[in-house]
């Protein structure tokens, strides 16, 4: 029997609505014009390198990171520039978008376009993250943390096992889960690749119980590999949250206000993990993305290899249109994704899924007053007391009182 790992304290068992989960990934029609923010990322936006009237192809740089806390953008499509403005921003960073005219499809040649899996590394730390780093690679899980970063282990900090996310805990999203099925090598490939960058050969593949196609598959391919497992992880929301990820996984507590190097552990995504495959060693940057496209709002829900830059409105025309009954888009899923009111908003690096939602069961409700019953505080899987705190916030105490209660440390 297959032991399955969890995080003991709080977490939700809440209906997946995985209708996707056995959709393959299809490849999204190329769009005509895309529009590319150089913000796609958790840090100050990348500096913009072309203007408009350039030339650019599928691979280009357009914008290079500024700073260390930033990440490099790359064309997803060949054509014109045709407009860069500036877009509202609430970070206190100027950001701007990049708009591009479509003419055909033609890629840098750098790009190894070949199927075949690469099983050879022969690359060194600094070569691997360096290649990381021009790759524009990011976070993809939702956070958008640049990955160079993950992979550079600190001086004073010593990384011991590589957690590798693939629990895609979100009703509704698939993205993962397809990936995970249809690209398992690459994957491995891909943590063997962050393994080196980290001077380790310690990867686990933390794959959530609801999965089995992507357990199975992975299971067997990683016994051909050293350095590469997976671990079931019992199907609990927020499973794939990073401490309590950690906790299940390792038995470790992450303290608050504490990084996962702290506890010796980096997580990363799968989608991440592929991501870096590719760059590393296809040297395709990251300009394209699997999202989920679902809700019960959708007629033809499915799971789709699109082009950052890619319109929403591209997709919902796709998987069937918007009917009137719906009454609310999210780009992600339903506990942590943005409803959005402009379908002409962009698909970017962090774009997990585009849902269309109608059922009255995900809008949002009236709030009851609290009777201080603490079901809050049992579930909460941060540790925290959430009716402490609402009433903190309802009676204006000082902000020092509410860092004694952890308030910065929810994980909403």
């Amino acid at each position: 029997m297959i032991k399955e790992y969890t995080f003991p304290m709080g977490g939700l068992h809440i209906e997946k609505y995985k209708i996707t989960a056995d959709c393959p990934i299809v490849e999204a029609q190329i769009p005509e014009i895309v529009n590319i923010p150089v913000k796609q990322h958790i840090g100050s936006p990348a500096k913009i390198l072309v203007s408009k009237g350039d030339k650019v192809k599928v691979g280009t740089l357009l914008a290079d990171a500024d700073g260390i806390v930033s990440s490099d953008v790359h064309s997803s499509v060949s054509g014109e520039v045709i407009k860069i403005e500036d877009l509202p921003s609430a970070s206190g960073y100027e950001e701007k978008m990049i708009t591009i005219k479509t003419e055909g499809d033609k890629w840098e040649k750098s790009v190894n376009r070949k199927p075949e899996v690469i099983k050879e590394i022969n690359l060194t730390q600094e070569e691997i993250i360096t290649k990381i780093r021009e790759g524009g690679i990011v976070g993809m899980g939702g956070a958008g943390y640049p990955t160079p970063i993950k992979t550079s282990v600190p001086e004073g900090k010593k990384v011991e096992l590589l957690i590798i996310n693939g629990i895609e805990c979100e009703p509704f999203l698939t993205a993962d889960d397809r990936l995970m099925v249809e690209h398992a090598e690459e994957i491995i490939m891909g943590a063997r690749v962050i393994n080196r960058a980290l001077g380790i050969q310690n990867a686990i593949i933390a794959i959530d119980e609801n999965k089995p196609r992507a357990i199975e598959i992975l299971t067997n391919l990683s016994k051909r590999y050293i350095g590469v497992n997976v671990k079931v992880c019992r199907t609990k929301y927020p499973q794939g949250g990073e401490k309590q990820l950690i906790k299940a996984i390792t038995g470790k507590e992450l303290p608050l206000g504490k990084l996962p190097i702290d506890v010796g552990c980096i997580v990363q995504n799968v989608g991440t993990v592929f991501a870096v495959y590719e760059a590393v060693l296809k040297n395709k940057p990251l300009f394209e993305r699997i999202v989920t496209v679902s809700g019960d709002g959708c007629l033809h829900p499915g799971n789709y290899k699109v082009r950052v830059g890619t319109p929403v409105s591209d997709l919902i025309e796709v998987t069937g249109g918007l009917s009137t009954d719906v009454h609310k888009i999210v780009l992600g899923g339903p506990m942590m994704g943005n409803a959005i009111v402009n379908t002409s908003a962009p698909v970017t690096k962090l774009t997990s899924g585009i849902l269309l939602l109608k059922d009255e069961n995900f809008s949002k409700k009236e709030a009851s007053s609290c009777i201080r019953c603490g079901k809050c505080a049992l579930s909460c899987p941060a540790g925290l007391r959430p009716f402490a705190i609402k009433q903190a916030i309802s009676f204006n105490d000082t902000a020092e009182y509410l860092r004694k209660l952890h308030a910065g440390d929810s994980i909403e």
